[in-house]
């Protein structure tokens, strides 16, 4: 069992561990990067998974149903946490709300569960995503304008898979095969590029910190539980909620609040602790997952 959770686990922090450390020597732009993993790499992952012969929505539905659920549930019960720890709700909730599905989730789920995985992991990060780019900025800015959100290269992708697998097209070969390639460049630069804007952030708040790098996957994996009876979901797919519950919360919250100019100091105190405990947070949930 040991065994096994650490080849899913370290391979995972140990491409973090080595973003953060060439970050840290040599303290690259990376900017551009991440441009053409959110542009191209991972809207080709998402075509790919999402237009595969093997993809059927139905099949995922569930599934989707319920990371709505566990992203909506954990910022309705965290809410009364907002004024015990003097924190404004844009501050703390979307951190709480929206985890790391694309730079830490894809990778770990593909790791646990197979190739197999990568669909619904994929379903599961275009839900979030897709939540994250409407409720969350509307949180963090009543006055955010959706419009641009079709023209963001990985919705557009989103929908491309889904007409593709709806009406079982597909493309020829050699259009697939380079797409799909493409696609695989995007699950190691995550994690690479999540260690190097992890020294991006500070320690600033380590109280508010500590308390959202529990609550956040503790929330998270109670809803899964919670809800998992309505859903009936077959043995993976359950794995796979239970996993995606309890990740720590996103480096994109940081990059929002720096934006909105929402605290982005105390944002990025709970996005940093929050990875940090994800060290003993995850190997409990594969724990739980597969054995």
């Amino acid at each position: 069992m040991f065994s096994t959770l650490a080849n899913i686990v370290l391979p995972v922090f140990l491409i973090i561990a080595v973003g953060a450390l060439y970050a840290h020597k040599f303290r690259p732009d990376i900017r551009w990067i991440n441009k053409v993993n959110m542009d191209v790499f991972i809207p080709a992952l998402i075509f790919s998974a999402l237009s595969s012969s093997g993809f059927q929505l139905g099949d995922y539905l569930h599934l989707a149903v319920g990371s709505l659920v566990v992203v909506l549930g954990s910022g309705l019960i965290l809410w009364p946490l907002v004024r015990p720890l003097k924190v404004s709700a844009k501050t703390f909730l979307p951190p709480m709300m929206f985890n790391n599905t694309g730079n830490m989730g894809i990778p770990l789920l593909v790791l646990a569960f197979g190739e197999s995985a990568l669909p619904a992991a994929v379903t599961i990060f275009v839900t979030v995503n897709l939540l994250h780019f409407t409720l969350g900025l509307y949180i963090l800015d009543s006055r955010t304008k959706f419009s641009s959100l079709l023209k963001n290269p990985i919705v557009i992708a989103s929908f491309a898979g889904l007409a593709f697998s709806y009406f079982n097209l597909s493309l020829p070969s050699f259009l697939a095969l380079p797409t799909e390639m493409l696609g695989q460049i995007s699950i190691p630069l995550m994690l690479f590029a999540l260690g190097v804007r992890l020294l991006d952030v500070d320690l600033s708040d380590l109280k508010l910190g500590m308390v959202g790098a529990i609550a956040c996957p503790a929330s998270g994996v109670l809803l899964a539980y919670l809800v998992a009876p309505l859903l009936t979901l077959p043995d993976q797919q359950w794995g796979i909620l239970l996993v995606f519950a309890a990740l720590p919360p996103a480096v994109l919250n940081f990059m929002l609040a720096e934006q909105y100019q929402q605290e982005p100091k105390r944002v990025a105190s709970i996005v940093l602790i929050g990875n940090f405990a994800s060290l003993v947070f995850i190997p409990l949930a594969l724990w739980l997952a597969l054995f």
